[in-house]
């Protein structure tokens, strides 16, 4: 029997998100850095030139471009932006300036994250979002970059607070799945709440502007009884941060898997399952239930599917979870959730915070030269976005 096919709306955002530290490389004023050449560093290896995306953006932009896709989300560093505190440069704004007049160009709609895990050195060495004047940090931050957000319509603020919150942008682990780290600090959590307020308020000045931001989450499920459980344990992991949310413009959601939870915590991924490069349970139906959930704990504030992928080598299995992923999220919307968009994770492959190996991106790069291959899920997803329509390719 045929799988079936799937339309999705004409004003559909279709694309692929990347983050400056793990693509742009020698990012040498930001806290991983540091952490990375630390000598007593906990990561395997350091990002390095990364895929020197910070000189061949342009090239970025065009692959995915001709590939069908419309949208590209990338963050703007605020480490080059703001190298020492109180000075902005100049030459880095513009630089910024340059990638969004080169989406624009290229028909591309740009999504610009303002903050993307890392912070600047000098903000780190003070507690980073700890330090009780970090929220007004970053809302002097983004002021600096709202001239250069001319033609902009999306604009993410941070990141993935829930993670930030229980990392510390980095500094107390580098497993990035939420499920096997302690409960979020919270006063980096209260912290995030008010720096994104700051954020939004500055936005709010330039007319056209939809900002939110971006949550990790999770298809948490409860073993029989343990619903309560469930709910305590995500709460201060995922539901506060969604809830803050409520009534922006947009929530993002990033989804990768499920997580299982019983009355002492969450369960290892069962030895039966197949497994991710990351040591993650190959579940695509965690981001239709977990933009279900998230569209129903913000109250059905908009949502964009800010990331969504597989770390694979074995790229028709990309394209299988991406199909199935995306047939789960259209049944949501078939329910009636309002989904703006879908954006891929990852463009690129890069630096997955400690390792190049976990690969994610629709673009294999060669750290050698740096030349960029695209992969067949790269053309497979553009070709969705050309036409509007989802039908798995082997039928």
């Amino acid at each position: 029997m045929p799988t079936p096919t799937y339309t999705f709306p004409q004003d559909f955002l279709w694309g692929a998100a990347t983050a400056a530290h793990q693509i742009e490389g020698n990012n040498v004023n930001a806290d991983w850095w540091e952490r990375e050449h630390r000598p007593d560093s906990d990561l395997s290896e350091p990002s390095g030139d990364a895929d020197d995306s910070y000189n061949r953006y342009a090239e970025d932009i065009s692959l995915l471009a001709g590939s069908g896709l419309n949208t590209y989300r990338f963050s703007v560093e605020w480490a080059r932006v703001e190298p020492e505190e109180g000075f902005f440069s100049r030459a880095q704004l513009l630089h910024y300036r340059a990638m969004i007049e080169t989406c624009l160009q290229s028909g591309v709609t740009p999504m610009v994250t303002l903050n993307h895990m890392t912070l600047p050195r000098w903000l780190a060495r003070r507690g980073g979002w700890r330090d009780p004047a970090s929220a007004d940090l970053f809302g002097r931050y983004v002021e600096h970059l709202i001239p250069i957000l001319e033609g902009v319509t999306w604009v993410c603020t941070i990141n993935e607070p829930n993670m930030v919150a229980l990392t510390q942008g980095g500094q107390e682990g580098s497993d990035m799945a939420a499920a096997s780290l302690p409960t979020p600090d919270p006063v980096i959590s209260e912290s995030l709440v008010m720096a994104h307020r700051k954020a939004r308020a500055a936005l709010s000045r330039r007319p056209g502007i939809k900002s939110g931001w971006t949550i990790a989450c999770q298809d948490f499920q409860a073993l029989p009884g343990c619903e309560q459980d469930m709910e305590e344990y995500r709460y201060p992991r995922e539901d506060f941060f969604t809830q803050a949310a409520r009534g922006d413009d947009f929530i993002g959601v990033q989804a990768y898997l499920r997580t299982f939870i019983g009355h002492d915590g969450p369960l290892p991924v069962p030895e039966d399952a197949e497994k991710t490069l990351t040591g993650w349970e190959y579940y695509p139906a965690a981001l239709g239930e977990a933009v279900l959930h998230t569209w129903q704990t913000a109250e059905h504030t908009p949502i964009v599917v800010t990331e969504n992928g597989i770390a694979t080598a074995d790229d028709s299995r990309r394209i299988d979870y991406t199909f199935d992923a995306l047939a789960g999220l259209h049944q949501v919307m078939d329910e009636g959730v309002r989904v703006e968009g879908y954006l891929h994770w990852s463009l690129l492959d890069n630096y997955e915070w400690g390792s190049y190996k976990p690969t994610f991106g629709l673009v294999s790069v060669d750290h050698a030269t740096f030349e960029r291959h695209p992969k067949p899920s790269l053309a497979w997803l553009g070709q969705v976005a050309r036409s509007g329509l989802l039908a798995h390719p082997r039928g």
